[in-house]
């Protein structure tokens, strides 16, 4: 409960001992059956549904605190909570339980010429802890996804979403509790005081395995920056479309405006249309015209800004920005090395996504463009874990090292090898 948040002097004990507890929970954590995971997973969705008012009204206090400060509107979108989005938080929780359980699954097997057989297999990572701002969901999403690959958590919310946090974790733990898993197993940080966050890139004395990080650049940036344990991290969400001369204009016209409008706080939101100058005579218009009527502010380059009436110049600096808002950048390009070149330039190698009915435009992008998630006539808004058929995630990986797009129960998990012998030694 928020009642009982810890106010101590001492953080770095009081995190050390957090880091202990968790590396203890991890171990039974790592052989549970699927079936105790599963039911603890099911005892969960079960909490929350049942808490439902309380969560809610936790989500109206750190909403009501939050009101009149300087908060962009899309982290305040993802602070906030509704009945829709909670049960949504309940139902993800049902279907991580129902993905096939990746501990002890056998990737790759072969045999040598000496007879010894060997066999690569998924395994925990161990203690993972997520630091996140703004989103309370993140608090069951990356628990249960933990839990599901058999890995303890240490969650560190946002001051600004601490009560709403807290509603949901309590729920967690006694979905633990019910299928006979160690409740510190998944541990919530009671302290608001950022030198948490220190202890926690430090390592917490070697109980932490993997950092990941949710929330905006500067949190991102400060992680990757001071972390001594491995981060699975993205520093943003920067998603480009590219409008082939082969797009079908009915089709862009729908995608783009979902891929800025649908959500526009979130990180698969595309943030600059590319526009194949062989089409910007007849496609340019349509286009901008509809995202207009959809409530976009649109910053064009000079051609854009040239064949269309009240369109706010781009800046340099806005091609390399995430707005994370109701705002759009468009460039005219010359057909797919213009795009391609665009990307390589300003992409942070999230998301981007090319309309085109020529496949060897499509094959190009797909070879060309090194971004973890790319999409053919699809929305950007699609680079999402549970959108991908893993439940949930715990966020977008846009490194090249272990983990790359979505972080699902997969990507939380390592490997080790089993070699089996019949007698065999080495000369």
């Amino acid at each position: 409960m928020l009642d009982t948040v810890v106010q101590s002097p001492d953080v770095e004990a009081l995190m050390n001992d957090i880091g202990r507890k968790a590396k203890a929970a991890a171990r039974p954590l790592g052989f549970a059956s699927t079936e105790a995971k599963n039911r603890a997973l099911s005892a969960m969705a079960d909490a929350i549904l049942a808490d439902k008012d309380r969560i809610l009204a936790e989500n109206a206090k750190d909403l009501e605190e939050v009101a009149g400060t300087d908060m962009l509107a899309s982290f305040i979108d993802r602070l906030t909570l509704n009945d829709k989005r909670v049960v949504e938080m309940a139902e993800g929780i049902r279907a991580i339980a129902a993905l096939k359980d990746p501990v002890g699954e056998v990737i790759a097997a072969w045999d040598r010429p000496n007879g010894l057989k060997i066999e690569r297999v998924r395994t925990p990572l161990g203690v993972i802890g997520v630091i996140f701002e703004s989103r309370p969901n993140v608090t069951a999403d990356a628990g249960a996804l933990c839990l599901k690959a058999g890995n303890a958590v240490i969650l560190r919310c946002g001051s600004d979403s601490r009560r709403s946090s807290q509603a949901i974790h309590d729920c967690l733990v006694r979905g633990l509790k019910a299928a006979g898993l160690p409740e510190h197993a998944i541990q919530l940080v009671p302290v608001s005081d950022r030198a948490a966050v220190g202890a926690m890139l430090r390592g917490l004395d070697g109980a932490i395995d993997v950092i990941v990080p949710r929330g905006g650049k500067s949190l991102v940036a400060r992680v990757q920056n001071e972390a001594r344990v491995p981060v699975f991290a993205h520093l943003e969400g920067l998603c480009h479309i590219y409008v082939d001369a082969s797009a079908d204009l009915e089709m862009a016209k729908q995608i783009i405006v979902n891929a800025k409008m649908r959500r526009t706080g979130i990180c698969g939101a595309v943030e600059t249309v590319l526009v194949d100058g062989a089409v910007a005579g007849t496609h340019l218009l349509p286009l901008l015209d509809e995202l207009s009527v959809a409530g976009c502010e649109i910053r064009g380059s000079a051609a854009v800004v040239t064949a269309a009436v009240g369109i706010k110049p781009a800046t340099e600096e806005d091609w390399s920005t995430e707005y994370l808002d109701a705002i759009v950048s468009v460039a005219v390009v010359d057909g797919i090395s213009g795009a391609i070149a665009h990307i390589q330039k300003y992409s942070s190698n999230h998301t981007e996504a090319v309309i085109a009915e020529d496949p060897e435009v499509v094959q190009r992008f797909f070879t060309e463009v090194d971004s973890a998630i790319l999409l053919h006539n699809a929305s950007t808004q699609f680079a999402d874990g549970g959108e991908f058929g893993m439940g949930a995630e715990i966020g977008i990986a846009t490194g090249k090292m272990h983990a790359r797009g979505p972080v699902g129960v997969e990507q939380l998990t390592s490997f080790k090898y089993r070699v089996h012998g019949t007698g065999q030694i080495r000369t």
